[in-house]
């Protein structure tokens, strides 16, 4: 024969402990209580690995919320289930209210670093269109200008430079062409 799996094992036990606590046995509540402190602190202790001051607040938590959600239990169900979906949304909510408060505890000592980075970043940038804008023929490089960096409409940019619609669209199309052909054999 066969012996059970450990973890059916305390399932059973633990089941058995809050079924008689329900039913008024508070020696059985007391031992339910006392395993399941034990089998959450594992729990979180595996999931706060830089947050494990926090361990026993969450446990706390977590068990005051099972306690107060000891009625939702249903009987056919596994215990361990319906504590490890209590205990799982208590940690999610103590990692939301851990992630806003970091963000917004965040010192802004590095606030200008951030924009200055920012700025020279967008002039690196249209400084390397640039660049690469330069290797193309005048009748590429100006409808590209013109349509996708000041953003005309293709009649506006035939308008303003002489160049007729299609040879504005044809222009856009092989200008872009010759760029991503170009950024392909870049290594």
């Amino acid at each position: 024969m066969r012996t059970r799996e450990p973890w059916l094992l305390i399932e059973q036990q633990m089941q058995a402990w809050l079924l008689a606590g329900l039913d008024g046995d508070a020696r059985a509540y007391r031992l339910f209580l006392d395993e399941l402190a034990k089998r959450l602190r594992a729990f979180l202790r595996k999931r706060l690995y830089d947050g494990q001051d926090h361990v026993e607040d969450l446990v706390q938590e977590t068990m005051l919320a099972v306690h107060n959600a000891r009625a939702t239990y249903r009987r056919d169900q596994p215990v361990t289930a319906w504590v490890h979906a209590i205990a799982r949304y208590k940690l999610m909510d103590y990692l939301r209210a851990r992630m806003r408060q970091d963000v917004f505890n965040d010192p802004l000592d590095d606030a200008a670093s951030l924009f200055q980075d920012s700025c020279e970043q967008a002039v690196d940038a249209r400084r390397d269109i640039a660049v690469l804008l330069g290797r193309l023929p005048e009748r590429q490089r100006v409808p590209i200008e013109l349509v996708k960096l000041q953003e005309l409409s293709v009649a506006e940019a035939a308008l303003h430079s002489g160049m007729s619609e299609s040879a504005i669209k044809v222009g856009i199309h092989r200008g872009l062409k010759a760029l991503a052909a170009y950024l392909r054999s870049c290594p």
